[in-house]
């Protein structure tokens, strides 16, 4: 009896520690704008079934090469007529009273900014996406919309897997926070738990190359090692989906070559890239596909190295 019930705690604490080790659930993620808004959040197993509509290349924008073949393949992201205003306002008001008055009149106004027009593609699990464009083209707001941080204003972004997002300097860290405290909020906010974090945790400190400063607070961090811990963060939790938002042009040549190196190692676990870049090499390297985005619009879709020589050809006008 001793035995059988040394057995069954045995079971159960294994049990117990696979289930704090695992990552997040995967989930299917629909993110609709318009009137309709809405987040729809969906956990989901290994035999569940991508819905309709997301199993072939959206039309519009997207060309739909090899779309015969791509049809059973399982989608990662897809962005379905995406487009995102913002209110602009014509006039400067000093505090919130001045703004609260006018509000009341309604004597507020605005210049209307589409910051993105009907965008369409459809990203298939293991692809990576390099996202090309100009300062102001909308780069940044497209990965804000498919990470959730904006809401669409018109069209739907559909995800599904565990996402990781390294979308600007700084950003899920708290500046008065050290490191190593930084780790696991960041961990928390992507939905791992501290344990999961803790067997991680060697690992995050070693790529980061942060050692020494492992209890010192981020405000007194460079640009180049807040990046570098952001990234052995998003890197370490094997995510499904990672976002990079020229997280790669900052920091020294030899961080860059370990990162990109870091990047090739996880295609063979089949994780979905969208890179944004500036550096064409970079995206050549990293990326099979790429996307070219003008003031907003999607210019043009396809294999990377013909975009990435269409873009080059823009460039050099």
């Amino acid at each position: 009896m001793a035995a059988q019930k040394n057995a069954g705690d045995k079971d159960t604490e294994e049990k117990k520690k696979e289930k704090v080790l695992r990552r997040p659930p995967e989930e299917e993620i629909i993110i609709r704008g318009g009137k309709g808004a809405s987040i729809r959040r969906k956990e989901i197993g290994p035999e569940s079934e991508v819905p309709s509509g997301t199993g072939k290349v959206a039309g519009g924008n997207a060309p739909a090469n090899g779309e015969a073949l791509a049809v059973h393949k399982e989608v990662a992201v897809k962005v379905d007529h995406l487009s995102m205003k913002f209110n602009l306002s014509q006039e400067k008001l000093d505090s919130l009273k001045e703004w609260f008055i006018k509000f009341l009149k309604r004597d507020i106004k605005y210049d209307e900014f589409w910051a993105l027009k009907d965008i369409n593609f459809t990203l298939y699990k293991g692809e990576r996406l390099g996202i090309l464009g100009l300062n102001g083209a909308g780069k940044s707001t497209l990965l804000k919309a498919i990470a959730g941080v904006y809401k669409p204003t018109e069209g739907s972004v559909y995800r599904k897997g565990v996402l990781a997002p390294l979308l600007e300097l700084g950003a899920g860290f708290d500046m008065q926070y050290t490191a190593r405290e930084n780790i696991y909020l960041y961990g928390a906010v992507l939905g791992y738990s501290k344990e999961f974090i803790d067997s991680k945790f060697d690992e995050i400190i070693k790529f980061s190359e942060l050692q020494k400063f492992i209890d010192v607070p981020l405000k007194n961090y460079s640009s180049g090692m807040k990046t570098r811990l952001g990234f052995a963060i998003c890197t370490a939790v094997d995510p499904d989906i990672l976002i990079l938002d020229e997280v790669l042009s900052v920091g020294d040549a030899k961080f860059r070559k370990k990162s990109e190196k870091k990047i090739t190692s996880m295609f063979s676990s089949d994780v979905t890239v969208l890179f944004v870049s500036h550096s064409l090499a970079q995206v050549r390297r990293i990326c099979d596909k790429a996307m070219i985005l003008d003031h907003g619009k999607l210019l043009a879709y396809g294999d990377v190295e013909e975009i990435a020589d269409r873009y080059e050809e823009m460039t050099e006008k």
